[in-house]
């Protein structure tokens, strides 16, 4: 073991890792990155295929974003948000806004991450109640295999999962409705016959305890972290027309999904609907520099328009609020989708990369396929008829990550589910070797 990896292991805990696997699976040490390779100390290279943790958009080394970091922390570096502003952060609104402007979200509010984005919208769906006079409206609806953070809020409108469970008992309570998790259908509908009658538990909760809830939180069209579970548009059609019958607001967690992932700027604009809060992160800086946003409207923004005493005000903050640099970042990074023409070159690559992904059903461990726009996903499980799944102990996924790694492709494991979140500026050819090599890995584990 080398001198550095020696003091990572002495000094650090990873995230999502039991360290003790660290002494036989030590960390590989990343030293430099160019557009969607990543290079180790070790001299090896590796296919960045999830985007290091699915933000980076634009690849690794753009000139144009260290550019914009550069010139940023030559004029300003950080100020408090409160009292103040800064022309960043009202470029990067302004900018924002115009990109929802096919829906009502009129106002930005900044934080730090995905997380606290999704606590922000909690917060300010159950004062909003509070502040009109509806304060019985306290509860939140969410869906099973949802994930929306692990701050406590985050995760208590999260299903129960290896990323919580430790946690329940400093977790609110919460209503969770079945995820409409076409694989492993709750109803029994084959995808021919579907109507999304996985939907009838939200309509009934709704109409029976509308009066109490304050807001529906769901990622559109993909359950990113819950088992990258995509979904049909027509589920969450339903779900925005049961909130706005039932005066529900809806919150939609596009962390995961925003800024190109899913072949548009954001999943919802797959449909006509308008929520109440958008959650946004990760992408909005192509991964550079932390940043948390949450979107809402000006409805929602005139419930805590008051006078001072009258105690209305939204007491909800972050040191690092719009920071400055983090603000140039993303206008730097929303400019490079209208110059390199981002949405539109990946048109071209989402239909390839689609039956490519097709091909790995004929896999004797595939049970499903799945995919949107740069978004592919495969579930294993021991047998195909009856869709059992490969035990916890068995980590099937782990044995699959490390033989990506010896042929320098990350296929970081959700448990069964082995997936690509493609950086939005891959080639090609890029993707060609990818899904080789992925296919050789899968094909041949035992």
């Amino acid at each position: 073991m080398d001198k550095l990896l020696e003091k990572d292991k002495k000094y650090i805990w990873h995230p999502y890792t039991q360290m003790k696997d660290h002494d036989v699976n030590p960390p590989i040490v990343i030293e430099r990155a160019k557009g969607i390779k990543l290079y180790g100390t070790n001299g090896k290279m590796y296919y960045d295929t999830i985007s290091s943790w699915w933000c980076n958009i634009h690849g690794h080394n753009h000139p144009k974003i260290k550019a914009a970091i550069k010139k940023q922390i030559d004029k300003l570096d950080h100020v408090l948000f409160a009292g103040f502003t800064h022309k960043p952060a009202i470029l990067l609104s302004e900018k924002l806004i115009s990109l929802v402007s096919d829906t009502d979200l009129r106002k930005v509010f900044y934080s730090d991450n995905g997380s606290t984005s999704v606590e922000v919208a909690l917060k300010m769906s159950l004062q909003y109640w509070k502040n009109t006079g509806q304060k019985q409206k306290k509860k939140f609806v969410h869906l099973g295999n949802s994930y929306h953070g692990d701050t406590v809020g985050a995760m208590s409108v999260s299903d129960v999962s290896l990323f919580n469970e430790n946690f329940s008992d400093i977790m609110f309570d919460s209503y969770k409705v079945p995820s409409p998790y076409c694989y492993r259908c709750h109803v029994k509908k084959g995808i021919n016959e579907c109507k999304i009658d996985c939907i009838v538990q939200l309509e009934k909760l709704l109409k029976d305890k509308h009066n109490e809830i304050s807001a529906f939180i769901i990622e559109p069209l993909v359950q990113a972290a819950g088992g990258m579970i995509i979904y049909p548009k027509e589920y969450i059609i339903k779900a925005y027309k049961l909130c706005k019958k039932y005066k529900i607001h809806l919150i939609l967690d596009e962390v995961a999904t925003g800024f190109g992932r899913t072949g548009k700027m954001f999943a919802y604009q797959y449909t006509e609907i308008k929520p109440d809060f958008l959650c946004i992160s990760k992408g909005i800086t192509s991964g550079y520099l932390p940043l948390g946003v949450t979107i809402t409207t000006d409805e929602i923004y005139s419930g805590f328009y008051d006078y001072y005493e009258k105690k209305k005000t939204f007491y909800h903050g972050h040191t690092y609020t719009a920071n400055p640099i983090s603000c140039a970042t993303a206008l730097a990074s929303l400019e490079i989708f209208e110059e390199e023409n981002t949405l539109f070159r990946i048109k071209n690559l989402i239909p390839i990369f689609h039956r490519r992904m097709e091909e790995f059903r004929l896999l004797a461990f595939v049970g499903d396929v799945r995919y949107i726009g740069m978004i592919g996903a495969i579930e294993l499980v021991k047998d195909k008829k009856t869709k059992i799944p490969f035990a916890f102990e068995e980590r099937i996924g782990m044995k699959i990550y490390k033989e990506g790694i010896k042929k320098g492709i990350i296929l970081r494991p959700l448990g069964n589910v082995i997936y690509l979140y493609l950086p939005l500026s891959i080639k090609r050819y890029e993707m060609t070797i990818i899904l080789d090599k992925m296919f050789d890995v899968i094909k041949n584990i035992k």
